[in-house]
This record gives structure tokens, C-alpha cells and sequence, in this order.
């Protein structure tokens, strides 16, 4: 097939917070001479971004120092911290960890940042793509030189519609990949430059986010609560979130660790439930819930960062893992690590960019915490006691270092060996069911388009281990229904998958316990479209 190309100084795959600030760095520093080009597979810049989001603005003030006087969208001085721990019928009020002070710091929409960070950088020249997915990458001998974009207009057997355009290929001096959270490329290039070596398995959670309109008397702007315990139990590690912005609007999401063991557990349920707690169901009786996502989230921290370069290219970004999970913060890790890596790629053509990485404040936020996140597979409150010691006791710098010993997906236990959950009826005031939500998601896709979730082993695994061993856990950890079991008139049981629903989420990719689910990016501009989350 004969493509277009497109020659470029550097290529950036990924619209989020690194690739944006990578972009305006790297325009900054050469003075608008460099030719560089940033693409992303939502239908615009923020469409598939979700966080919470308190934005700590220390690498945002090293990028703009005047940002404040350029229209920043939609924020909100933290005025308030709380945390607390939550049984089924009461909550108390813990101290705030140190890390979790968020004095100085601001509730945002993560999707209205990057729209206005890429306003920024196409100030200063920066070409964006939106609705361009990358799904191949161009190799010269052993060295990167480029990504391909996925062909649009393909129907479900590969075949060209009426609408059908190629991708293609963007080649560029140096690429930059800030995919995010398991970005599909970046895990190919783990495997082919062996990144990994000698480093911690990543380990990940799962965030379900709502955005609620609410009453004048429940608004408490700015101010920002935590919780830990209730639904959850003491193995397992997560918590909630609520955060007051804007006029009336309340951000609120449950997080939980991939690394959970029992099959029956289910997350979007979790958060349900989470709801009906007597110190948050006032909060939304009266609401109206405007928005639904779910994105999982990189928790490895320092002892999980692989190699950052390779021949042609760098990794930013959460794509690298740079979350500091006690803080419960990444947008300023990931703005400092674009911002690294455009200051190497000028002064040293990138080679030193892990090493300038280690010397800037990023690596010095990651270190103080991490063995804050490990310390959790002893339970829920000797995590608690220990994060206590080794942040007032050691300041950060305990003389060792815990590991991450299991990748996600080896961490299920049997289903013969687990308790079921029975998690109670929803009542679509405070609790909905998934289709409810889902639309809420924005989702969009053609209904011929190719499926881009793929098994390696279409028959045989989903049933004889997912199903008969495990109980089919991906029915439950997607948050978007996309697994679903079928039987027919014989009852017997296959797996269908609804591509449809898909909202890049990309749990089923890190937690199918036989890796046997592999998440390859939609047709470019298809997927969930986030307005503000």
C-alpha cells in the first residue's frame, strides 16, 4: 500500500500533558525553528483524558510562568484537605498524610488543560493531529524513525468502505512516545529493546470517575476529600476521591488496585456502593450526574520506571509511570518529564534524558515515596502505620526499598477459592447500572469498523481458564461492559466481545490473568469523548 509521508524534526504520539509540554518546550528552546508534530487518537485534544484532577502547577510555572494571565480554563484553589476512613455505616477523620497537603495546588478538568496546553503549543508552531491514531511504528535497522497511523474507513473484515483513507507515515529525527497509561506501542518497544530489564513489574489501578452537578447548599468549592476502608477490605488497595470546583460541579471516583485477588470483585460496582455511604449520598441526592469515564492508572512508582531511551526515541509520561500514588498526583510528573526530554533532545540529542531525569525535583518526588504503594500488601493498616514511619520517622529515605514482586494479572486467586460478592440493585438515583453510564461516556464508533480488542486465543482460553477457573473476571473489571458470557441452546458458554463500548480504559489489557486479551488502538477519533473530565 502507497502511503503519505510526512517528514518532521520530532514526532509525538500522544496529546496528553507530556506530549503537549514536551511540544512547548521543545518550541520554546529552539525559538520556533524546529518542525514538530504532536498526534492523538481522540476526535480532539482531551476527548480520551481522564483524571481526577488536583494539578500541583510547580512544572506548569516552569512552563508558563504567566499562565495565570492567559485565559486558564476552569480552576479552583484547594481551600480544604480531608481524609478519612470509612466503615459500612460511619466515617472518621484521619490526619492528611503530608503528601496529600494541597495548599498552593488547584482542582482542574484534566480535558479543558490539555485543550488549552495545545492552544499554547500551536501558538508557538506546534502542528496537532487529533483523530490520528498510531498503530505501527517505522524502523531503520535497529533505530525508530517513525510511526504509521492507522488506515480510517475499514469495515469489519478489512475490507475499504466508500470513506476509506490510508494511514500515514510520520517520520521525524527523534520520536517521542506519550501514549499514557499501557500505550500499545510503548509496550512493543519494552519487548524489542528489552526496557524492563532489571526493573519492578508495573502494577496498576482502575479509576471510575463522575461528574455531578449539585445544589447550591452542598457546594463547598475547593475543597477536597479522600477516603480509605469501605467497600473495600483491608487487602485490597484503593479509595475515593471528592473534589468541589467550579460553581456547583463535584468531581467524585473510586480508584482500585489492579492487583486485587478475588475474581468476583468489581469495580464500577465498588464505586457504586461507595455512593450509598451516609457521608456521601446527601452530597448527591439532590444532583444530577452529568458524566461517566474510567482510565487505569500507573502505581509502580520509582522502582517500576524502565529505560527511558532507545535508539530514535524517549518515553514520557505515564507511559514511563512517573504517578506519585501517595500524592495521588501525576500531571506535573508527566509535564516535567515532557519538559526533560525536550531540554535533552536540544542540548544532547536525548541520550542523557534518563540521567537529567534522575537530577530535576520529578525524581526526587518519586523516591520520598516509594515504598509508600508496596507497603500495601501487608494491609490496609500496618500500609498505614508504615507510611506514618517512613514519612515523619525517615523523611522519605528509609535505607531500603520495597518491591513489586507480581505483574497484575498474576494476582487472581481461583474462583473455587474466592468469595462471591453480591453487590445490591441500583436505584438510578446515586447508583446506575452500566449502560446508564455509558452514555454518559460519549462513546462513539462505526458499527463496521474493525474490532480492536484482540485474542490471541479466541476459543479455548476465555472458556477453559476466564470462565471455568476464574469465573470470567473481565465481565466484571471492565468498566464499559465490554465482556460479556453467552450460552446457547445447549448452554454452552463464549465469550462476546461489544468493541462498541470500549473506553480505552485498558484494564482487560493489564488484567486478564493468561495476558491473552490484547488492546490495540480504535479507528483514529472513535472512543469515548470526554467533555471535562
Amino acid at each position: 500500500m502507497t502511503r503519505e509521508s510526512m517528514e518532521f524534526d520530532v514526532v509525538i504520539v500522544g496529546g496528553g500533558p507530556a506530549g503537549l509540554s514536551a511540544g512547548i518546550r521543545l518550541a520554546q528552546l529552539s525559538k520556533q525553528q524546529l518542525n514538530i508534530c504532536i498526534i492523538d487518537k481522540g476526535a480532539e485534544i482531551g476527548a480520551h483524558i481522564l483524571s481526577g484532577a488536583v494539578l500541583e502547577p510547580t512544572a506548569l510555572n516552569e512552563l508558563i510562568p504567566d499562565w495565570k494571565n492567559k485565559s486558564f480554563p476552569l480552576h479552583t484553589p484547594v481551600t480544604h484537605d480531608s481524609f478519612h476512613y470509612l466503615t459500612e455505616k460511619k466515617s472518621f477523620r484521619l490526619p492528611t498524610p503530608r503528601q496529600m497537603h494541597n495548599k498552593g495546588n488547584y482542582i482542574i478538568s484534566l480535558g479543558l488543560f490539555c485543550r488549552w496546553l495545545a492552544k499554547e503549543a500551536e501558538q508557538l508552531g506546534v502542528n496537532i493531529f487529533p483523530g490520528f491514531a498510531a498503530t505501527d511504528i517505522i524502523y531503520d535497522g535497529d533505530r525508530v524513525v517513525g510511526i504509521i497511523t492507522g488506515d480510517k474507513g475499514v469495515d469489519r473484515l478489512g475490507q475499504p468502505k466508500p470513506n476509506f483513507q490510508p494511514g500515514m507515515e510520520l517520520r521525524g529525527k527523534h520520536i517521542i512516545f506519550a501514549e499514557g497509561c499501557r500505550g500499545s506501542l510503548t509496550q512493543t518497544l519494552f519487548k524489542r529493546y528489552d526496557l524492563r530489564q532489571g526493573v519492578d513489574a508495573q502494577t496498576y489501578g482502575i479509576g471510575i470517575k463522575e461528574l455531578w452537578e449539585i445544589p447550591e447548599e452542598h457546594r463547598q468549592s475547593g475543597k477536597v476529600t479522600h477516603s480509605i476502608g469501605w467497600p473495600l477490605n483491608h487487602q485490597t488497595y484503593g479509595g475515593s476521591f471528592a473534589y468541589h470546583f467550579g460553581k456547583n460541579l463535584l468531581s467524585i471516583g473510586f480508584v482500585v488496585g489492579l492487583d486485587y485477588q478475588n475474581p468476583y470483585l468489581n469495580p464500577y460496582e465498588e464505586f457504586q456502593r461507595f455512593k450509598t455511604h451516609t457521608s456521601i449520598r446527601p452530597l448527591l441526592e439532590k444532583g444530577n450526574r452529568i458524566a461517566y469515564g474510567a482510565r487505569t492508572l500507573v502505581e509502580g512508582g520509582l522502582q517500576s520506571i524502565p529505560k527511558l531511551t532507545f535508539p530514535g526515541g524517549l518515553i514520557i509520561g505515564d507511559g514511563a509511570g512517573f504517578l506519585n500514588v501517595a500524592k495521588i498526583k501525576g500531571i506535573h510528573n508527566a509535564m516535567k518529564s515532557g519538559m526533560v526530554a525536550a531540554e535533552s533532545l536540544i542540548e544532547n540529542e536525548g541520550v542523557a534524558y534518563q540521567d537529567q531525569l534522575k537530577k530535576s525535583w520529578l525524581w526526587q518526588d518519586l523516591y520520598k515515596v516509594r515504598n509508600i504503594r508496596p507497603a500495601f500488601r501487608f494491609g490496609l493498616l500496618p500500609a498505614l502505620a508504615y507510611a506514618a514511619i517512613d514519612t515523619y520517622l525517615f523523611q522519605g529515605r528509609a535505607p531500603w526499598t520495597f518491591h513489586h514482586h507480581k505483574p497484575d494479572h498474576d494476582t487472581l486467586k481461583k474462583a473455587v477459592d474466592s468469595q462471591k460478592i453480591d453487590y445490591p440493585k441500583h436505584d438510578h438515583k446515586i447508583t446506575f447500572d452500566l449502560s446508564a453510564s455509558l452514555f454518559l461516556a460519549n462513546v462513539s464508533y462505526d458499527e463496521n469498523q474493525p474490532y480492536h480488542l484482540k485474542l490471541k486465543d479466541r476459543h479455548g482460553i476465555p472458556i477453559t481458564v476466564n470462565l471455568d477457573q476464574y469465573a470470567s473476571p473481565e465481565t466484571r473489571y471492565c468498566p464499559a461492559g465490554v465482556y460479556e458470557i453467552l450460552r446457547n441452546e445447549k448452554n454452552e458458554a463464549r465469550l462476546q466481545i461489544n468493541g462498541g463500548n470500549c473506553i480505552h480504559c485498558k484494564a482487560c489489557d493489564i488484567k486478564d490473568p493468561m495476558q491473552n486479551i490484547v488492546w490495540t488502538p480504535s479507528e483514529g477519533g472513535s472512543g469515548p469523548n470526554y467533555g471535562m473530565m
